[in-house]
């Protein structure tokens, strides 16, 4: 079985990739001795920030390394969180502070003008020869006024409801949520993302 560093601090997403890519042996940054180590995400799209942490990655551990940049961009608020889904608010709020802090900024505006989207960037850096391949995934969907969630989600899970399904996020089983979400449609393309690469 191949290994594949997967680049992040974050453990719901660490999960969620394991659970993708079952052919390959996943290893965190923990366990190639990375876990202190910080990536600093300093670009403005999410395709920037992905290849500055998969290179940045890639190159202290000499793996082949995945990481992606995904957030939430929500029309009403001008594409905010964006890239800085994993900061909003502040630094010093945890998931739920930052999803409190979302709703607050969405008080008073009506369901249907909720629209937003997942979208999540893949970049597969390979060290050995400096290439890398990048893919997207996007989910449509809406900002829920209030959370739903059944312990199935993480960051702003319990908020977003997919276009075509009456639960959020946080609801919906994990193979169904897999099948549809940012991160799922990215990881699809990876097996020709390691084909373009030459593995």
């Amino acid at each position: 079985m191949h290994e594949l560093l997967v680049a992040t601090h974050n453990r719901g997403k660490l999960r969620e990739y394991r659970d993708l890519l079952p052919d390959w042996h996943i290893l965190s940054l923990r366990d190639v001795g990375l876990g202190g180590f910080e990536v600093v995400e300093t670009a403005s799209t999410f395709h920037e920030n992905a290849l500055l942490k998969a290179r940045g990655y890639g190159r202290a551990s000499g793996l082949l390394t995945l990481a992606d940049d995904s957030g939430l961009v929500v029309d009403v608020l001008d594409g905010a969180p964006g890239v800085y889904s994993a900061r909003y608010g502040g630094a010093g709020l945890d998931d739920g502070g930052r999803r409190r802090y979302l709703l607050e900024q969405l008080r008073g505006v009506p369901l249907e003008q909720r629209r937003a989207r997942f979208v999540c960037v893949t970049v597969l850096y390979d060290p050995a020869r400096d290439v890398w391949a990048q893919a997207e995934g996007v989910c449509e969907g809406l900002v829920l006024p209030e959370e739903r969630d059944e312990g199935q989600g993480f960051g702003y899970d319990p908020l977003f409801q997919p276009d075509g399904y009456a639960l959020s996020f946080g609801q919906l089983p994990a193979e169904v949520k897999h099948a549809i979400s940012h991160r799922g449609r990215a990881a699809a393309q990876i097996p020709a993302l390691l084909k373009q690469l030459g593995f």
